[in-house]
C-alpha cells in the first residue's frame, strides 16, 4: 500500500531531434577550436608510449581527448586503454555525449565521411 512503486521515467526522443543536438554540438566544437583533422593513423606495435607521443606532439596531455576512427585500430585502442582521458571511438558510434564531454576532438581524415554521412541523411 506504501511500499515503493515502479514508474518508467524514459521518454522518448525523435531522430531529429538526436541529429540536430549532434550538429549543433560538432558546430560549437568546431567554433571553439577543439575540432582537429588528423591523417589516419595505426600502430605496428601495442606502446602506450606511442599514444603518449601522439598526445604530446599536439599538447594536449592531460586534457580529455577524443580520437574519432572509421574502421577499428585494435593498436591504437590497446595502446591508449591505460591512458586517463583519452577515448577511441568509431564515426558510426558518434554521439553528442562524447562529443560535450571531451575537450579536444581529433577526427581522422577517413572518419570524416561516415559523419557528414549520418548528419546529412534524411530522417
Amino acid at each position: 500500500m506504501f511500499g515503493p512503486k515502479p514508474r518508467d521515467y524514459s521518454f522518448k526522443l525523435n531522430k531529429k531531434v538526436k541529429v540536430l543536438a549532434r550538429k549543433s554540438a560538432l558546430s560549437s566544437k568546431i567554433t571553439d577550436g577543439a575540432i582537429r583533422i588528423v591523417e589516419d593513423f595505426n600502430f605496428e606495435a601495442i606502446k602506450t608510449k606511442q599514444m603518449v607521443k601522439v598526445l604530446d606532439s599536439f599538447k594536449v596531455n592531460g586534457n580529455r581527448n577524443l580520437f574519432v576512427f572509421a574502421e577499428p585500430q585494435k593498436n591504437v585502442v590497446l595502446s591508449a586503454r591505460n591512458i586517463q582521458r583519452t577515448e577511441i571511438m568509431l564515426a558510426r558510434n558518434l554521439n553528442t555525449y562524447d562529443i560535450l564531454k571531451a575537450k579536444n576532438i581529433f577526427l581522422t581524415e577517413s572518419a570524416l565521411q561516415p559523419i557528414v554521412e549520418v548528419l546529412n541523411r534524411e530522417i
